[in-house]
């Protein structure tokens, strides 16, 4: 009688660059360290400016619009110098993150400085502001680039570039959430009260600049973290000869690039407009601690999801999840319009308004988390297609149309709260709510994410081409022509 025996498979090939938990750990801790800082200046420097040191939402804006007029200078030149550095032995991209922390984090403690206090001119506190967080920009430009390029060279496996854009969401998740959650609780103090008993709350400049101390101070910390528990696996190459010319006109001529820079203009300008919620708390709402449900309503849908989304990009993709998400946030931001001025403002109307940021925190869940690995995605199909690898520049690029997006709602959104809700910061900042004025508060921090939210989505949808099926072929391409070269290189 026949012995039956086990059918024997082929053992599952294991990636060579293949990482683990750890290693996303270590990227996580970049991140929270980069939102730390950023999230707060983000976040409040715009009530700094108007409420604390009484510049004009018109020179505010232009201040952030000039800032980044020098970023079209400042990034291109920090993805060259990043791009021609020579590897050492602690790799390409690690060491800016022990060299330049340390001075980001006094730079964004800088920019909360009451400088009232040395000076009553205001070309003079004009100037300062200027000089302070234009030193911030570059700073923070300084370690961003090199910090999102190590995702591409710490491993070049699609599994572990999924997982350390799923981790790299959390730290942003737990560095974003911090100040937004904090900060309210510590930078404002009553300054009276309405009739009908609620509290008058305006910001205050000795909180406001602690609290810029504790942000910095976490934010060199966290990278430390980061530079010590993580590893360069990608070679990069050893005598860099980077050809600018050809690395921007190569990303100029790619459909994939084009669509994934303008898609990161309005993402990080829908990230950067939504700190505009901070004038309707308190101008509309009239509670300023809103602003930490807000923050829960908005990441609590991005913490569960984290669980499901490498699921979820394996079957479905990420061009295709982006997509389905950013069309539920559009819908929820008309419907948050229309439906919020029906209930009464202080009662049912804060409650119906944390409802309506759930659903599109759940809906922007799904570019947040992807987001990162998009951007390595890109990067291997411009080496596909050119030939020429360089994370950095292609990052550099990257990271100034995201700081586009960021002055355009910098700029656009003081604008618009001047002009369409008629918001003055020096006579306003504590005066509560205002009929009229917290009502114009309402339409420009719903209807303005509705049609950021429905461009995100034809972009995606229809614009950006590399689907899943498409991505794979260019994984396995990329790997032979690398295995190809180490293998000539070790023959000579």
């Amino acid at each position: 009688m026949a012995v039956k025996t086990k059918k024997e498979t082929a053992p599952v090939k294991e990636h060579p660059n293949r990482i683990g938990i750890r290693e996303g750990l270590g990227y996580m801790l970049g991140d929270a360290g980069n939102l730390f800082v950023l999230t707060y200046v983000s976040s409040f420097l715009k009530v700094f400016y108007t409420d604390v040191l009484k510049i004009s939402e018109k020179k505010a804006a232009t201040l952030f619009l000039i800032s980044r007029l020098w970023d079209a200078v400042n990034d291109p030149m920090w993805g060259a110098l990043v791009a021609r550095r020579k590897p050492t032995k602690n790799g390409k991209f690690r060491p800016y993150l022990k060299t330049v922390s340390i001075p980001l984090g006094i730079s964004a403690i800088l920019c909360f400085v009451d400088f009232r206090m040395f000076t009553q001119s205001e070309t003079m506190i004009l100037v300062f502001a200027y000089i302070t967080y234009i030193l911030f920009g570059m700073l923070y430009t300084g370690i961003n680039i090199p910090f999102g390029s190590l995702a591409s060279v710490i491993t070049d496996d699609p599994k572990g570039r999924t997982l350390l854009s799923t981790f790299r969401s959390i730290g942003g998740g737990i560095g974003g959430a911090a100040p937004l959650l904090l900060a309210p609780l510590l930078i404002y103090k009553t300054v009276g009260v309405n009739a009908d008993g609620s509290e008058i709350q305006a910001a205050d400049a000795g909180g406001m600049l602690w609290f810029a101390v504790a942000m910095g101070v976490l934010s060199m910390i966290f990278y430390m973290m980061c530079y010590g528990s993580t590893k360069e696996r990608v070679p990069s190459e050893s005598h860099p000869k980077v050809n600018m010319k050809a690395t921007y006109l190569g990303m100029l001529k790619s459909r994939p690039f084009v669509t994934c820079a303008l898609a990161g203009v309005l993402i990080s300008g829908q990230l950067q407009f939504a700190s505009l919620n901070q004038y309707l708390y308190k101008n509309y709402f009239e509670n300023t601690n809103l602003s930490i449900i807000g923050t829960i309503a908005n990441y609590l849908p991005m913490a569960v999801m984290i669980l499901f989304m490498p699921k979820l990009v394996e079957r479905f993709g990420k061009k295709e999840l982006c997509g389905i998400g950013t069309f539920f946030s559009a819908a929820a931001s008309v419907l948050m319009y229309f439906i919020v001025p029906r209930c009464e403002r202080l009662g049912s109307a804060p409650v119906v308004f944390m409802i309506f940021l759930f659903i599109i925190g759940f809906g922007y869940s799904f570019v947040s988390i992807t987001n990162w690995a998009v951007v390595a995605d890109v990067i291997d199909y411009q080496e596909y297609k050119t030939g020429l690898r360089c994370e950095s520049t292609i990052y550099a690029v990257y990271t100034f149309c995201r700081k586009l997006g960021q002055t355009a709602a910098d700029t656009g959104g003081l604008l618009l709260l001047s002009s369409i809700a008629g918001y003055d910061g020096a006579t306003m900042g504590s005066s509560g709510y205002i009929p009229g004025v917290g009502e114009g508060i309402l339409f420009v921090c719903t209807i303005v994410p509705a049609v950021v939210y429905t461009l995100v989505f034809l972009l995606m949808q229809f614009g950006y081409p590399l689907t899943k099926g498409r991505l794979q072929p260019i994984y396995d391409a990329i790997r032979e022509k690398r295995e190809a070269r180490m293998a000539a290189a070790e023959a000579e």
